[in-house]
């Protein structure tokens, strides 16, 4: 497995992100697929989540997962869903995680994360105010305004957005996600940093252009992204090109409490 791990030292913030190897999952959702509500075994996927958290220095019964729906909702945690280590679709999943598509929380050594398979996982944190989130950034989400919500909800827990960190992982890029010409113009009047045209010459959409713009517009100035385009990888999942698969994740977190009870440990 190789884990894309940026820790920020001077600052206690860390950013991660997964590709598909090094986990347990058969095909077609090999190995490390960390998503479960796409039909692989749900004892897999645990098998998975643990090991990636492992890698990263987590407990595994320590991190936040969403039941992601697309939307711009966003919740605010203190603590994981219970025993929630596998979202399903409807109310919720199995200890309560709620259908929303942006966490944050003020709680230092909590970690968020975010599943992915071409869209932009966006990986959020304010040292100085204790603060992080992460936030799901599909299309419909982007446009919908769920990259804004969740600096919104971490300003209301302090954090100020020209301190805020800002990584942005794999997903599809604007030269192949193409749709039709009518939806790219939706999209771009509500941020026109999107408008994209694939590779070949036909309308397409960036959303991660469109997340940069939109954090930029809001005064986050510490902006970076990763360069792998999921659909041209076959180091990592790409719902667009298989279908049926797997998901990554994104993970973010700040040194804390948690750190230093297992030092102490």
């Amino acid at each position: 497995m190789t884990v894309q791990h940026d820790a920020i030292d001077e600052s206690g913030a860390h950013f991660a992100f997964t590709d598909r190897w090094g986990g347990v999952s058969a095909v077609p959702y090999e190995e490390l697929n960390l998503g479960g509500a796409v039909g692989d075994d749900p004892e897999a996927v645990r098998t998975n989540r643990a090991i990636a958290a492992r890698a990263l220095g987590l407990d595994p019964a320590g991190v936040v997962w969403m039941n992601q729906v697309h939307g711009r909702d966003v919740a605010r945690v203190d603590a994981p869903w219970g025993d929630a280590e596998i979202p399903s679709p409807g109310p919720g999943g199995p200890g309560g995680a709620p259908k929303v598509d942006g966490v944050v929380t003020a709680r230092r050594g909590l970690a968020l994360a975010v599943l992915t398979a071409d869209c932009t996982p966006v990986l959020l944190a304010d040292p100085v105010a204790g603060v992080v989130g992460a936030a799901h950034a599909g299309r419909p989400g982007t446009v919908a305004g769920v990259v804004p919500a969740t600096v919104e909800a971490m300003v209301s827990l302090g954090a100020e957005p020209e301190r805020i960190i800002a990584r942005t992982g794999p997903a599809v890029c604007g030269r192949c996600y193409e749709v039709p010409e009518q939806m790219r113009a939706e999209v771009a009047e509500v941020e026109p940093a999107a408008w994209s045209e694939t590779s070949w010459g036909t309308p397409a959409v960036d959303v991660t252009a469109a997340v940069h713009a939109q954090l930029t517009a809001l005064g986050v100035k510490d902006l970076r992204g990763s360069r792998v385009c999921t659909l041209e990888s076959r180091d990592h999942y790409s719902y667009r090109r298989d279908r049926t698969t797997g998901r990554l994740a994104g993970y973010v977190w700040l040194e804390g409490r948690e750190e230093e009870d297992r030092e102490q440990a």
